[in-house]
Formats: C-alpha cells, structure tokens, sequence
C-alpha cells in the first residue's frame, strides 16, 4: 500500500467520515487504520474481496469529491504553512509565538 495514499485517505476520513455510510466508514477504518487486508475484511462481513474492493474505492472517490468541493485538507494545509511562516516572522515576540503554536495545535 502506498504510503502517501494512506497518509492522504486518513487525513480526507478525519474530515468527512460523517459524511460516509456506517459501513463505507468501518471498511476504510478497517484497511486504512487497522491495515487489515481485503480477504480479512471479506471474512469480516462475509462477503467476496471484489466487493470489498469496490466497496473502499467508492468510499475513496467519495472522500476525495468531497475534498474537490470543500477543501477542508487544502485549507488546512495552507494554514498550518501561513502559521509557519508568521512564526518565523514573529521570532522576537513570544506573546505572538505563543498565540501562534496554541492555533497550530488545534489542527493536529
């Protein structure tokens, strides 16, 4: 599996599982959190590894429409940048600084 892919998949679930089914939400927590495999996850809900499949790649599609629409994750990305950049700026005032890192903390 690769890496940059579960990294980006568990960041779009953290944002719009809600939006996802009972079981959409299970299977991606399954094979991307729990890294279980399709034939466990097939043995898990008895049924085929081809519906597993098919079943995580429209959840997969879902969350990245949902990103393509919303862009919670590229907001994120660009504040926690913006906020890097105002802690370089504000190396001589801790009270910034330290306003600052309480902000990026909240989106971790």
């Amino acid at each position: 599996m690769n890496l940059a892919k579960t990294v980006r998949m568990n960041q779009l679930f953290g944002f719009y599982q809600t939006l996802l089914t009972d079981k959409q939400q299970q299977m991606l927590q399954l094979y991307y959190e729990e890294d279980y495999s399709l034939a466990e996850i097939a043995d898990y809900y008895s049924i085929s590894r081809q519906a597993v499949h098919d079943n995580l790649k429209r959840a997969e599609k879902l969350l990245e429409e949902y990103e393509s629409n919303l862009q919670l994750l590229e907001r994120r990305h660009k504040r926690v940048k913006l906020l890097a950049q105002l802690l370089e700026l504000t190396a001589d005032q801790p009270n910034a600084q330290s306003l600052i890192q309480t902000i990026l903390q909240m989106d971790e």
